[in-house]
């Protein structure tokens, strides 16, 4: 049976290998997804070395997070995020990668100022146009990250998407390398606040090979380091 300690190193040789391949000589980090892992699991990978970890739901970050204070590590929240569980995050999350509207983004803002500290954040685009995934229209994430970069106390990273859901690796290579080309759009810009947007959340377990060849600085696994999860 395959541990967490030697899955993580699996994925890692694999972003290593590929960033090799791609000429990149960066380094492309690890995010690891955990979504339904208990605090002994995450653990358990944070003990290899690795710092950053993500999660999907308010509730599990909630429930998770206060396990880990004396673990140094970096705690991003990946999935969508209702309004109404702004607080929640706030309270723990380093970054929130799924900023896909100015409201969202206000709230936080406001979320941040009243625990008198900044917060990263990402864009989260929607590249491939497949109506199951969150994100803004690729028309309108310059707009919108230029309107993020503007608030107070948010501090803009970067980029986030999702890449297509199908076999074709050309599509899925469409999907990434579309959010290359806003990142560099917009970091390139000379708006205020945006010069530091430079990250490229992008590629998954499946794909990350594809991901880091079109420029992905950091790749989010789960399922490769934890398994499948059974839906909770």
């Amino acid at each position: 049976m395959t541990t967490v300690s030697t899955a993580v190193a699996d994925i890692r040789r694999r972003i290593d290998r590929a960033a090799e391949a791609a000429g990149r000589t960066d380094q492309v980090r690890l995010l690891l997804a955990v979504k339904t892992v208990d605090a002994p699991r995450i653990r358990e990978a944070l003990a290899t070395g690795e710092t950053l970890i993500g999660h999907n739901r308010a509730q599990e970050l909630r429930a998770v997070e206060p396990e880990l204070t004396d673990v140094a590590h970096e705690s991003h929240f990946i999935g969508h995020l209702q309004s109404n569980k702004v607080n929640q995050v706030m309270a723990w999350a380093d970054c929130v990668q799924s900023v896909d509207s100015l409201r969202l983004a206000e709230r936080l803002d406001r979320a941040a100022a009243t625990r008198g500290r900044d917060a990263g954040v990402l864009i989260q685009v929607n590249t491939s146009g497949e109506d199951t995934k969150a994100g803004v229209d690729p028309a309108e994430a310059e707009a919108l990250a230029e309107q993020v970069a503007a608030l107070e106390h948010l501090q803009l990273r970067g980029f986030m998407t999702i890449g297509a859901n199908t076999s074709d690796e050309t599509a899925v290579r469409a999907s990434y390398t579309a959010l290359a080309q806003i990142r560099d759009q917009v970091a390139g810009s000379g708006a205020p606040g945006t010069e530091r947007a430079t990250e490229l959340s992008m590629g998954m377990s499946g794909d990350l090979e594809i991901a880091i060849a079109a420029g992905a600085t950091m790749v989010r696994v789960g399922t490769g380091v934890f398994g499948t999860r059974p839906a909770p």
